[in-house]
């Protein structure tokens, strides 16, 4: 299920306890692309209509080019927009997991409706939020029993400011990261994903109610443990896997945006690395007890950035933090077209303000080599966003908010 067209590294001896160190090899091919895939079909967004979400009270938007540009100043809802795209994607905001915070202050509710055309058949997605926790998901009328059947129909990706927490902040937003991309590509995977999740969840539930009651059912214990190590031994297995099938890809991407040489590596640190999780949870246990939490477990996973040999977050130059930030959304993008066999929409919120200009330029033109690919791009100065579309010298369409 991975991407077999790429080169994949080779893997080195453990970088210490708990860490995979993942070296970067240069494609043997020399000069060809570390991949080539043919694009079956194409996807493209053609409308979109807001009622009461976030500041869009009713609102209708009819996309017409690949590329659409949105201007307006700070606050008048630009970042609302690619995030109502976002919510059409994926069921959930891009910035928050409360539904309730999507709500326009002083309604009840909110509701999405896109239209999207993949290879000439329509698909009408809506997104129903009635408060109180009550929502539906639509496709064609058709509403999904799980939400998770729709994850992957449409994939997206998403660039926001703030998103350089990926690179600098905890070890959450990374397997968040990682998750949210290879469940685009794998239903098991986010299957296995929302089961662990469940399970770890009640698990900690009864080791917290363990220490309040002082008393101990390890009964209880060993069947939620049953449950919750095939769930987690089977996401390890495919995270290991996946990430060093990508990594030559980030590579190429922090290559391309940065101009330098500069040596990338990467160290996937994971308890289940130098036992099973099985294993590990048995021998955790009396540490579990006292702590009231659960100690071990793909939940403590991360990727850790190197440059050099040196922790990358911690030496890395603003210019460098940004350039993988786009290194990595740029994999993703990658990944993401060559398995489903079309581009995913891309969503770039603001960049012009994290990028200097020769960065910026790279981006676009990558992005927008792809002639299938549909971009949605915000941008606070109307001329500078005209100006860098027209440098492309691709179709597009400015919206003005």
């Amino acid at each position: 299920m991975y991407p077999s067209k790429i080169w994949s590294p080779q893997r080195e001896n453990f970088a210490g306890k708990n860490k995979a160190l993942v070296t970067i090899n240069k494609n043997p091919l020399g000069t060809l692309p570390i991949w080539q895939k043919k694009v079956y079909c194409t996807v493209q967004l053609q409308q979109l209509k807001l009622t009461q979400y976030k500041n869009y009270y009713i609102d209708h938007f009819t996309f017409e080019e690949r590329v659409v540009g949105i201007s307006g100043l700070n606050g008048v809802g630009k970042t609302n927009l690619l995030d109502a795209i976002h919510y059409l994607c994926f069921t959930k905001s891009y910035f928050t997991n409360s539904d309730n915070s999507n709500v326009q202050t002083g309604q009840q509710g909110f509701r999405l409706e896109g239209l999207f055309d993949k290879d000439g058949e329509a698909f009408k997605i809506a997104c129903i939020f009635r408060g109180q926790n009550k929502k539906e998901i639509r496709c064609n009328d058709l509403e999904y029993e799980k939400f998770s059947q729709h994850i992957g129909l449409f994939p997206c990706v998403m660039i926001a400011p703030d998103d350089v927490e990926l690179i600098i902040g905890g070890s959450e937003s990374r397997r968040r990261w990682l998750d949210t991309l290879i469940s685009q590509l794998d239903a098991h995977y986010l299957q296995q994903l929302i089961v662990y999740n469940k399970i770890l969840q009640q698990r900690n539930s009864l080791l917290k109610q363990f220490t309040e009651t002082r008393r101990v059912d390890n009964s209880l214990l060993d069947v939620l443990d049953a449950q919750l190590a095939p769930a987690g031994q089977a996401i390890f297995e495919e995270r290991r896997v996946f990430l060093q099938a990508l990594l030559p890809v980030i590579q190429q991407h922090y290559l391309d945006i940065s101009g330098t040489e500069e040596y990338l590596q990467l160290q996937y640190d994971s308890q289940l690395l130098t036992q099973p999780f099985a294993e590990g949870l048995h021998q955790s246990r009396s540490r579990d007890l006292a702590a009231a939490r659960t100690n071990v477990g793909i939940h403590k996973d991360d990727v850790v950035f190197l440059m050099q040999n040196e922790p990358f977050k911690q030496f890395a130059s603003q210019g460098q933090r940004k350039s993988l930030l786009f290194a990595l959304k740029l994999a993703e993008f990658d990944v993401l077209r060559e398995h489903k066999g079309f581009s995913p929409i891309l969503l770039l919120d603001d960049v012009f303000e994290k990028l200097d200009a020769s960065r910026m330029g790279h981006l676009l033109e990558q992005v927008c080599a792809y002639t299938d690919a549909q971009l949605f791009i915000t941008d606070t100065h109307k001329d500078r966003l005209q100006e860098a579309l027209n440098e492309l010298d691709v179709m597009h369409q400015i919206i003005s908010l």
